[in-house]
């Protein structure tokens, strides 16, 4: 199988901050490169949020089902959310759909459901997926009591998997102080034990919907690893 033009935004759980780095990079790419040319896939999602706010700041024109297509009401785990309604989730609509995003657009962002290790079945968990899919992948670590254990626990998950991990990126789901960030998310240590880059720090964001503010803290990641180059004019 070819390289997609996709990339998967994975989390090491949920709500760690996997929306705002999506919503981050979305914000910068319409700011700085061509408009309409991004794609943003949420291929399985459990409860309300994500799609809905990517439908209203970025993808109007797009259907709740163009951006999410396997959706279910309640809040957990997918198969289990997929149970309560007597429904299975449908692997090949998901696939159907990556497939069409990015032949329409020049790059998709993929966020995944929960964690690496998040059940996407009751046989096959998102590391699976992204393995399967061949999906490149960032890893959002938050910065709290426990980050490195996270870091390294996931990457080991994304090395067992053998996923194309692209780097971390920490994210302050809380407003942390630098004393905070140093000591509980070290970088220099996360990349010791990992062995991945870390490609920056986003800081606690306080309007997920302001999206000039987004493209400002997208702007100081190291986006290389992220994003495309910019095409020639």
């Amino acid at each position: 199988m070819t390289g997609l033009n996709a990339l998967l935004i994975a989390g090491t759980d949920t709500e760690v901050g996997k929306t705002v780095l999506t919503s981050a990079l979305a914000a910068y790419w319409q700011t700085h490169r061509q408009l309409n040319t991004l794609g943003i896939l949420k291929p399985l999602q459990a409860g309300p949020g994500d799609r809905e706010l990517y439908h209203r700041l970025f993808l109007p024109e797009d259907s709740l089902d163009t951006i999410n297509p396997q959706y279910f009401e309640a809040p957990l785990a997918a198969p289990l959310a997929a149970a309560q309604e007597n429904a299975v989730v449908d692997l090949e609509a998901m696939w159907q759909s990556l497939l069409a995003q990015c032949q329409q657009h020049n790059w998709v962002l993929v966020e995944g459901a929960g964690g690496l290790g998040s059940p996407v079945t009751a046989e096959m968990t998102v590391a699976d997926l992204a393995a399967a899919w061949h999906l490149p992948v960032v890893l959002v670590v938050p910065v709290k009591l426990g980050a490195i254990t996270q870091a390294v626990a996931n990457v080991a998950l994304a090395r067992q998997t053998r996923l194309e991990l692209r780097g971390i990126v920490l994210n302050c789901p809380q407003p942390r102080t630098p004393t905070e960030i140093i000591q509980w998310a070290p970088i220099g240590l996360i990349e010791s034990l990992t062995q991945v880059p870390v490609l920056g720090c986003l800081p606690h964001v306080q309007n997920p919907e302001d999206t000039a503010a987004l493209a400002a803290i997208a702007a100081d990641l190291t986006l290389e690893l992220m994003l495309p180059p910019p095409v020639a004019a």
